[in-house]
């Protein structure tokens, strides 16, 4: 019976076969709209997430001045010198690496071109407390780090721009008014979360930038890793504690400094998108109500169409429940088709979307399904209506319809 009924819901469906198409055509778009949107906001959050990651899971990031916001501010307030970060070293546990960081926007020059970048000078520690690890090369020794030697870190950028193929190896760079020898290539790390290229940056040690480039012994940022497993909160409590006593605040004097825990920044962010992609899946899920209320349509116009087939069916023994059957089956292969058509739609829309936007592609099996499933259902539920009032239709009346 079953089948029977099948193949007469897909005779009737290829009989009609261009009006089957448009009606399907709100559930293909309905499906299709849910698995891209819900597809490239995953992917938008997981792009984020690694992008924040790239800093340092479990990094802090500590900058002079007041809190963020209406009323913060923050003009005036001292910069940090090297020592805070060797206080925080050796008094504060839970700690993988600290290092003092500040930065200048300059133009370097090397084989004949130059190139605006931002010039960096870390203490000791900065590779391991920024989470950047070499490509090529070898870190700054001891030595040069207390010198304030002319050596220096060039990123994949500054590499490419100035000196194209060529090993960076071993060539100097000029800033400012002094050159420095290449000893290492920073490994990439592309695209930051605020759309920055990472990868544009020189590093030189801290006395060097100071001593040749700025002229003072500022300290911009305070970089600080934690180890796996510390607790976030208590170690940013002992943390503005110390800094609070080294900067001789009052008990009644505000915080004069930011810590920035990446980790929440993260996890804001990724919550964020993660909001923005469930509007975006529900806004597309009206489509799928209006290819549903369309499906009703057809099918209470095929209904009027076939009244006298209903009837002579009726006539000669068919049962209410094989009519209904019959029309919601219908129904729900035209629903079905649909949303089986929008899913594989969907798959190639989204891949090349998330090329096209740099953005990864992360196949949710979840979504498919039940976008598939729920677009089957809307062809049950709005199929229902027209099927139970084909199944009531009076035989003689319907075989007197003209």
């Amino acid at each position: 019976m079953l089948l029977n009924t099948l193949l007469l819901a897909l005779r009737s469906i290829r009989r009609n076969l261009l009006r089957s198409f448009l009606t399907m055509l709100g559930i293909v778009i309905g499906v299709g709209a849910v698995i891209t949107m819900v597809t490239l906001g995953n992917g938008a959050t997981q792009a984020v997430h690694d992008q924040i990651a790239s800093l340092g899971s479990n990094l802090l990031m500590v900058r002079p001045g007041q809190r963020m916001g209406p009323g913060g501010g923050g003009a005036g307030a001292p910069a940090f010198k090297e020592a805070d970060a060797e206080a925080i070293a050796a008094q504060i546990g839970g700690i993988r690496a600290v290092a003092a960081e500040s930065r200048s926007g300059q133009t370097i020059i090397a084989n004949g071109r130059n190139w605006s970048s931002s010039v960096i000078g870390g203490s000791a520690d900065w590779l391991t407390a920024a989470n950047w690890t070499l490509a090529a090369g070898r870190p700054f020794d001891d030595g040069e780090q207390r010198a304030g030697s002319a050596v220096c870190a060039v990123g994949a950028t500054v590499a490419r721009e100035l000196l194209g193929q060529r090993d960076p190896l071993g060539e100097r760079l000029r800033i400012k008014q002094f050159s420095c020898v290449i000893v290492a290539v920073l490994a990439s790390k592309g695209q930051g979360a605020m759309g920055n290229d990472q990868d544009d940056l020189v590093v030189v040690p801290l006395h060097t930038l100071q001593r040749r480039v700025t002229g003072n012994q500022r300290v911009g940022t305070l970089l600080i890793s934690m180890e796996e497993g510390s607790d976030s909160m208590a170690l940013q409590a002992r943390l503005s504690q110390l800094l609070r006593e080294r900067r001789k605040l009052s008990v009644t004097e505000e915080d004069n400094f930011n810590i920035l825990d990446t980790r929440q920044l993260a996890d804001t962010m990724s919550g964020a998108t993660r909001v923005m992609t469930t509007l975006l899946g529900a806004v597309a899920a009206v489509s799928l109500l209006v290819g549903g209320i369309g499906i009703m349509n057809i099918m209470l116009v095929s209904v009027t169409e076939r009244t006298r087939e209903i009837g002579l069916r009726l006539a000669i023994g068919a049962l209410e429940r094989e009519v209904l059957l019959q029309f919601l089956i219908e129904a729900m292969v035209l629903a079905a088709l649909g949303g089986l058509t929008g899913v594989v739609l969907a798959a190639g829309a989204t891949v090349v979307a998330a090329r096209a936007m740099q953005l990864p592609y992360l196949f949710n099996p979840g979504i498919n399904l039940l976008s598939f499933v729920f677009s089957a259902g809307i062809g049950v539920v709005f199929g229902y209506v027209p099927a139970r009032r084909a199944a009531r239709l009076d035989p003689i009346e319907a075989l007197r319809h003209e």
